[in-house]
């Protein structure tokens, strides 16, 4: 015998029944509840392959699950996963030059998080190296586009090597001479500008006799 049938449930006034698509819902959210109830039939298993293949496909996907699930890289891969991170994040379409174009802050912000851990594992010269990389790339970025919506993405990847700087114990000649080297890669003039000459100036005068 079939079980009885749910008597059904009259949204109020204005409202929509659970699940239910209605013309005053977005496309977008249509899909997404759609999307879901399909998702839900389906096996852990499937679930976890269709996300490594998409993850394996697409780099955009991939630091999105891993900043989501906290996956972090391997040491021995951070340098080189940190290069494709700020290629990916300062790439741009020449045809959109002047423009205020669209660009991966997912990315630049996988940038931040790498060097912040080279920082912590004792690497503090490979995230100034990979640093010189970034302002090179990304300042031309910045100069190619508009506004330079995305200069306070960079400044933020900046923001651990410099803070890592002022007490690293490093010798104050290499510290002057890797601010010098910043300035002298940015494009603009303005990325990072005052905290780069401040620090620069304070370890330039430490050098002195």
């Amino acid at each position: 015998m079939c079980a009885r049938k749910a008597k059904d449930t009259v949204p109020a006034s204005g409202q929509n029944a659970p699940g239910e698509d209605t013309a005053e819902s977005t496309p977008k959210a249509n899909a997404a509840r759609r999307l879901r109830r399909a998702l839900a039939r389906r096996t852990k298993a499937e679930l976890i392959g269709v996300l490594v293949e998409l993850a394996g496909d697409d780099r955009a996907i991939l630091r999105r699950l891993a900043a989501r699930f906290d996956v972090q890289p391997p040491p021995d891969g951070l340098v080189a996963m940190t290069r494709q991170a700020i290629a990916d994040a300062t790439v741009f379409d020449e045809r959109d030059i002047n423009r205020n174009f669209s660009y991966d802050d997912e990315a630049y912000r996988q940038v931040q998080q790498n060097l912040c851990r080279l920082i912590d594992l004792g690497k503090l010269r490979l995230a100034m190296g990979l640093s010189l990389e970034l302002m090179a790339a990304g300042s031309y970025q910045v100069e190619m586009s508009d506004e330079g919506l995305m200069t306070d993405d960079i400044e933020a990847c900046f923001e651990p090597v410099l803070e890592a700087l002022r007490d690293s114990g490093l010798p104050a000649a290499e510290i002057a001479g890797w601010c010098a080297e910043m300035t002298s890669s940015d494009r603009t003039g303005f990325i990072c500008e005052e905290k780069l000459r401040v620090l620069r100036r304070r370890f330039a005068t430490s050098e002195s006799p």
